[in-house]
């Protein structure tokens, strides 16, 4: 380790600790369930070990449910979430750090800080649940990922398609590589309705994934149904709500620090959607 240039530390889970009724009873876990978003104490006295040879560390990340990045986060030149991947796993990796391929992941689910962040278990109601009812500061939020180059964003445009903006809009806005080499940019689509009783604070709508070559521009377009712009009431009864909603199009959600552009439009009457 001490001749090293870069040190690249391979942690995380394994199916041995996470799972179904598991009889693993050890810090963190009980029963196949996790008590604490933290890695193995071990392994979190080998990176504190690995940071304090005063070499750069590159943390793999092997698992499949979210753990509190907070350290790598502060203290990893840098982290690559790999997940569980398999018999090639290893040259996947080594591809992404050599450089060979420019990754383009965006992360399917939101890593907590804590378990304390969350509500209890046996608590059914959505308030802080998931992306789209989480009001705290999330170490990496869903759809977070980052690449070798950058993306911009041109402004948003909303445009109805057939009368008002209640039966559908089309969303475009124009992603541009501003970076020196090639790669893949996934813009994304938040929708933030009207308030209403149980509203979400956005979600996610759509996804396109492009693959742009330096300097090069594409217009990316999101045709959204009303079943699209539609949300559940606490009733239980799904509706296109009458109101101003927010749109948002980048490389993220908006307000994670990521490229992105906002729009909003209005629509002047409430629609049921059957379900």
């Amino acid at each position: 380790m001490a001749d090293a240039d870069v040190i690249v530390a391979a942690v995380g889970l394994s199916a041995d600790l996470e799972g179904e009724e598991m009889k693993r009873q050890i810090e963190g876990f009980a029963g196949g369930d996790k008590t604490s978003l933290d890695l193995p104490s071990e392994q979190r006295r080998l990176l504190q070990a690995a940071k304090a040879t005063g070499k750069p560390v590159v943390v793999v990340l092997l698992n499949g449910s979210p753990l509190d990045l907070s350290w790598a986060k502060d203290n990893a030149a840098a982290i690559v979430e790999a997940w569980y991947p398999g018999q090639a796993g290893g040259l996947a990796v080594a591809d992404v750090l050599s450089g060979k391929t420019n990754p383009a992941g965006r992360l399917p689910l939101t890593f907590y800080r804590s378990v304390a962040d969350l509500p209890p278990f046996d608590d059914y109601a959505m308030t802080g649940r998931t992306y789209r009812y989480f009001t705290g500061q999330a170490v990496y939020p869903f759809g977070f990922g980052l690449s070798y180059t950058r993306f911009d964003y041109g402004p948003v445009t909303v445009q109805p398609t057939h009368g008002g903006a209640e039966n559908g809009v089309r969303v475009t806005a124009t992603v541009t590589n501003t970076g020196d080499r090639a790669g893949d940019e996934v813009a994304q689509l938040y929708l933030t309705p009207p308030a209403f009783e149980g509203a979400p604070r956005l979600a996610l709508r759509g996804f396109q994934r492009l693959t742009l070559a330096p300097g090069e521009s594409r217009t990316v377009s999101f045709e959204l149904s009303p079943r699209d712009l539609s949300f559940v009431t606490r009733d239980g009864e799904r509706q296109v709500m009458a109101g101003t909603y927010q749109v948002s199009v980048g490389s993220g959600q908006p307000d994670s620090g990521v490229p992105s552009q906002q729009g909003q439009f209005a629509t002047t009457a409430a629609l049921a959607i059957e379900r």
